[in-house]
């Protein structure tokens, strides 16, 4: 079977946010817990795909095949970013929620570290109020060859209106795997990340970096939300090291930045807000 024979498929989950995990992530992100409405991204908590041990790959993954095209050939994969768009219909707690997802598209490319696959998820998510937000979830898979850490390259000057910094730890990325039902076993087995896969240390989540940068967004700008918001990753940012969180407000929009403790950028961000 092709990849592309993947394209258009469907599938449909439901769930509900249990206060717990919106207590669990206000104490891992160091926030008070939200009184109302949850913070954009918080939905990242939901629909957790728990699979026995058989059924887990050699990443801590579920193993390849079923929805997702399996891509065998290619061992690494990682969030590569995504583009959201916000409903006014907000989640709270208790809310049951439906989520459809699509597979949207799927390309290879050749890069510096050889083959890749790119494959797109399209996330439509529903409470009991109405539409909440349409996600585009980027998934990249890799193979083993080339550097795991390219160079890092000098960032311009980002003029912040404000800023978060913090030191990422094992503690704050295993409780956010745990309270987001990810396995990746970069995120907390520094066997497997320094000897399978080439990195130098721990690796801070994607989703967790984009959650700060949304998070910093609307610190800058009390009153307002975000009704777009669409990030990429750059570069791995390492637990252990100082992180900077930057946010710049411009108008309806806003820009955002992961900095690592050498300066380099490892996640980017736009926003529009409302």
């Amino acid at each position: 079977m092709s990849f592309q024979d993947f394209l258009g498929r469907t599938q449909t989950r439901e769930d509900r946010l249990d206060p717990r995990l919106i207590e669990g992530l206000a104490a891992t992100l160091d926030r008070p817990p939200p009184g109302g409405d949850v913070p954009p991204l918080w939905h990242w908590m939901l629909f957790q795909d728990w699979r026995r041990p058989s059924g887990v790959g050699p990443d801590g993954h579920p193993r390849r095949g079923g929805f997702l095209p399996p891509v065998h050939e290619l061992p690494r994969r990682m969030w590569a970013g995504g583009r959201l768009d916000f409903h006014e219909n907000a989640l709270r707690a208790d809310d049951r929620v439906t989520r459809l997802s699509t597979i949207a598209a799927i390309s290879e490319k050749s890069g510096g570290s050889g083959r890749l696959v790119f494959v797109t998820m399209r996330h439509e998510i529903t409470g009991p109020r109405g539409p909440v937000l349409t996600e585009e979830h980027d998934i990249v898979y890799r193979g083993t060859e080339g550097a795991a850490v390219r160079p890092a390259e000098a960032a311009p000057e980002f003029a912040a209106d404000t800023r978060l910094d913090l030191t990422p730890d094992a503690l704050l990325l295993f409780r956010y795997s745990a309270l987001t039902g990810n396995g990746h076993r970069i995120h907390y087995d520094m066997p497997y990340v320094t000897g399978e896969e080439g990195y130098p240390g721990l690796i801070v989540h994607g989703p967790l970096q984009a959650t700060l940068m949304a998070q910093t967004i609307l610190d800058a700008a009390p009153g307002r939300r975000l009704t777009r918001f669409a990030f990429r990753g750059k570069r791995p940012c390492f637990a252990g090291n100082a992180l900077s969180v930057l946010a710049r407000i411009e108008g309806d929009t806003a820009q955002a930045e992961t900095r690592d403790h050498g300066g380099a950028t490892c996640m980017q961000a736009e926003a529009v807000l409302a």
